[in-house]
């Protein structure tokens, strides 16, 4: 909510803005139970609090609460861009938070403690001790998921949440890293986990042996500082997307695919393909890309729960075929996840000769040998009711997951 220029008095060293303004800050706030945050610049560069913002907080802040209670902050604004935040509760003590993120076609940190205010260089031993200090969120641990765990976890994640409801059975032994036929029947996030602590120590990894449409783990994956969604659903690519608005959180998409088609009375193969999709908060979503719609949700809920529908739909000509995710094939998982996780390290330490605003997305055909980058201008960006939503109920908007007596 932007104050107009001309209603505040302004000087070199000092901001006054109208009290109207938070009054109206106020009500918009009390519909939805939100927090405010008092965000004003720094123009000189002081990456500090000053005495004068303490004593406006102590003055403006328990203002603020009788109105509305709860948690309430303010903020401060470098030239460049850069971001220093703090909350009060009702002792009025301020906390500073440990970081303030901003996701666009680069991924941008401010510690509070001024960590890492030149940015660590890709790949070099200054990254891995900021990445120490974040959270990763792995959605699916089977092909594409175990891949992308361990090299999330050796590049040095300080905290993996990983989440998978599915057991190991032996088919999956042929793609499924760190598994053995010891593990058959053992949750997937198990055998994941014990594998990270084997060469990171206990307490790093998370296990979330759930489905993602769970209550419990969207509230999990809430807490990360970016997602990888690793699933070969639409279904699970839906509610990855939903979190990732909802939260402002950051996300990797990654999917495989085979196409094929019968000649003669045998099966020919079409193409091999990868693609990797990099969705910022605000920016264009998977739905947005395309990548689920109405149609491949609903084909899919019909596929697991009426089976004798789908088929007769399909034959029907109703639903249209859809291309099934490669299931089996390690070497091109292994060449899709690691290209997912370059473009995460990109995107938090650039290193291409080109802007990150051109690689929105990545198409990988190998059969052709060709790869396609397409920038967010590529897609149509539609409303999103989502867009910082937090944990407002119902969760991520989806009435199935409402807390008990919401």
């Amino acid at each position: 909510m932007l104050v107009p220029h001309e209603n505040c008095i302004r000087e070199v060293d000092f901001l006054r803005w109208p009290g109207k303004a938070i009054e109206e800050a106020i009500d918009m706030a009390r519909e939805d139970d939100l927090s405010l945050l008092l965000l004003h610049s720094h123009p000189g560069g002081y990456f500090e609090f000053s005495l004068q913002d303490d004593r406006s907080d102590q003055l403006t802040i328990p203002c603020i609460f009788q109105a509305l209670g709860r948690l309430h902050g303010s903020a401060i604004m470098l030239p460049q861009g850069e971001m220093l935040a703090r909350v009060y509760r009702d002792d009025m003590k301020p906390q500073k938070l440990e970081l303030v993120a901003l996701a666009d076609d680069n991924m941008r940190l401010w510690w509070a403690d001024e960590s890492f205010h030149k940015r660590p260089m890709a790949f070099g031993a200054e990254s891995r001790r900021e990445l120490h200090r974040l959270t990763a969120a792995v959605i699916g641990a089977s092909g594409t998921g175990s891949i992308c765990m361990e090299q999330a976890s050796r590049l040095g994640f300080g905290r993996l949440i990983v989440v998978d409801y599915d057991k190991v059975e032996e088919k999956n032994l042929n793609r499924i890293l760190n598994t053995s036929i010891a593990d058959i029947g053992e949750l997937k996030v198990d055998v994941l986990v014990r594998a990270v602590t084997t060469h990171r120590g206990p307490d790093v990894s998370v296990p979330v042996p759930t489905t993602i449409f769970d209550r419990e783990a969207v509230l999990q994956v809430s807490q990360a500082d970016v997602i990888f969604c690793c699933v070969d659903s639409k279904e699970g690519r839906q509610i990855a997307d939903l979190i990732a608005s909802a939260f402002l959180i950051p996300l990797f998409d990654v999917g495989v695919c085979i196409p094929t088609r019968r000649k003669d009375d045998d099966i020919a193969i079409l193409d091999v393909c990868a693609r990797i999709d990099y969705v910022r908060p605000g920016g264009p979503t998977l739905a947005d890309r395309g990548v689920y719609t109405q149609a491949s949700l609903r084909a899919e809920f019909l596929k697991r729960t009426a089976p004798k529908q789908y088929d007769q739909e399909v034959q029907d000509g109703y639903i249209k075929g859809t291309l099934e995710e490669a299931p089996s094939v390690i070497s091109l998982n292994m060449r899709a996840t690691a290209d997912m996780m370059l473009e995460f390290i990109s995107r938090m330490y650039p290193f291409r000769h080109d802007s990150n605003k051109k690689y929105s997305r990545r198409q990988l055909s190998f059969a052709a040998g060709e790869e396609e980058y397409i920038p967010e201008t590529g897609f149509t960006t539609g409303i999103n009711p989502l867009l910082a939503r937090g944990a407002q109920e119902p969760l991520i908007g989806l009435p199935a997951l409402n807390s008990k007596g919401a």
